[in-house]
């Protein structure tokens, strides 16, 4: 009997561990931005880590059906092509809303927040070794516009 109750609770460990609370939070918002069918929209993406263009923030971003129209640091200067693929992983919400969900499952710690009218993450906090220093990284979405 012992046995079996053992063998029931780690069946429910494991099986909470498959889908956990911030895997559903993240599906719900992604619904939620989907049905708002934005194709056209602009925002600022605040990347904070330690790297070496973080004074350089906010990125100004327009992205039009799925594919960025425009990308320039705060100072107005276009994003060179070489730089651009350190950003690819999140330029667009879709591609955030993916960069969000890897990282659910490899980070130690995350804290993700969401816009209350359209879904996506506006604010993710990725810790990903818990006790390593500068492995930080942080992405805030401001001034979100659909232009569509």
């Amino acid at each position: 009997m012992k046995k079996l109750l053992v063998s029931t609770i780690l069946f429910a460990i494991l099986l909470s561990a498959c889908s956990p609370p911030a895997n559903l939070e993240l599906t719900r918002n992604q619904e939620k931005w989907q049905m708002a069918n934005i194709s056209h929209y602009r925002f600022r993406l605040a990347v904070t880590c330690f790297c070496p263009f973080s004074q350089r923030m906010p990125l100004a971003i327009e992205v039009e059906n799925g594919r960025v129209v425009s990308m320039v640091y705060s100072d107005g200067t276009p994003v060179p092509d070489n730089e651009r693929e350190f950003f690819a992983q999140y330029e667009t919400i879709n591609a955030l809303f993916g960069y969000t969900k890897d990282s659910i499952a490899k980070a130690d710690e995350i804290q993700i927040q969401y816009d209350g009218a359209y879904g996506f993450p506006s604010g993710v906090q990725i810790d990903f070794i818990k006790n390593a220093i500068d492995d930080e990284l942080s992405l805030y979405v401001q001034s979100f516009e659909p232009l569509n």
